[in-house]
């Protein structure tokens, strides 16, 4: 009995911690929120690159539009609003991977281990925060651009979509920076992991349309995942709003975020077993 009493005692604890899951994660995700509000630097860059970035290549790109198989739009910005969108969140998301290096330096990781919160809590906190600047961050590109004559023809519809799209780009790269982050336990080593992700969306359709280019480069943009799902969004702004093109916005990041939660879960595990 004095041994079945202490393990009836783990099980109820472990029944309790997955009970308040959906608040122990509320309440990290609105940690995490406040935050990145309280520190401008952390989303500022994510706002203001891809802005700079797509007003370049509005200029560079204004003769683009009259290339035979370019596609029918209003403005360049107009083509460029899905990759604007997918750019931005991508810089944002880093911060969610960064700030679980940070609180496993400082020690706050340990503490929470420590504490009666439920260890996906944890996880699910920090990426909640980021899938809302990532919503947010959406509706803030779409209303600029249209400020510039870049309006979305798929409508609210559309605008929803692309909150969509953005929250589920937000949980495929902060699972990735989130592994880093646990394994390492260095924010710099996040920081270096990112260029890696981004670079892909270089080598995607995002900025051209794959139909222009050539060679190898066209295979990879091609075969890109970032490719499908950009190009599916950028048809619900540029011809109006379809299921099948909402779905694939949406379904590819988050069939991949799944994939990349699954790991940082895995570097979790392992470190807890490490920490034993």
């Amino acid at each position: 009995m004095a041994v079945a009493a202490p393990a009836a005692g783990q099980a109820r604890a472990g029944r309790e911690r997955q009970i308040h899951l959906p608040a122990q994660a509320l309440a990290l995700a609105g940690r995490s929120v406040r935050s990145t509000a309280r520190q401008p630097e952390m989303w500022l860059p994510s706002m203001i690159f891809p802005l700079l970035i797509a007003a370049v290549n509005n200029s560079a790109m204004a003769k683009a539009v009259l290339l035979p198989g370019f596609p029918p739009v209003d403005s360049v910005l107009q083509f460029l609003l899905p990759a604007t969108v997918v750019q931005g969140v991508m810089f944002g998301a880093v911060s969610g991977g960064s700030d679980l290096a940070l609180d496993i330096e400082n020690g706050f990781f340990e503490r929470l281990i420590a504490s009666p919160v439920a260890r996906p809590a944890i996880l699910v906190g920090r990426l909640a925060g980021g899938a809302v600047l990532g919503a947010c961050q959406a509706v803030i590109f779409v209303v600029i651009f249209r400020v510039f004559g870049a309006h979305v023809v798929g409508g609210p519809p559309a605008v929803l979509v692309l909150m969509a799209m953005a929250v589920m780009v937000t949980l495929m790269v902060g699972g990735i920076t989130a592994a880093v982050g646990i394994r390492t336990g260095s924010q710099e080593s996040v920081d270096a992991a990112f260029p890696l992700i981004f670079i892909l969306l270089f080598m995607s359709s995002a900025f051209f349309p794959a139909e222009l280019m050539d060679g190898w480069f066209r295979w990879m943009a091609e075969h890109n995942p970032l490719s499908w799902m950009i190009d599916a969004a950028r048809r619900l702004v540029l011809f109006g709003f379809d299921w099948s093109d909402a779905a694939v916005a949406v379904v590819v990041p988050g069939l991949i975020s799944v994939l990349t939660i699954a790991l940082a879960v895995r570097q979790m595990r392992k470190r807890l077993e490490r920490a034993r």
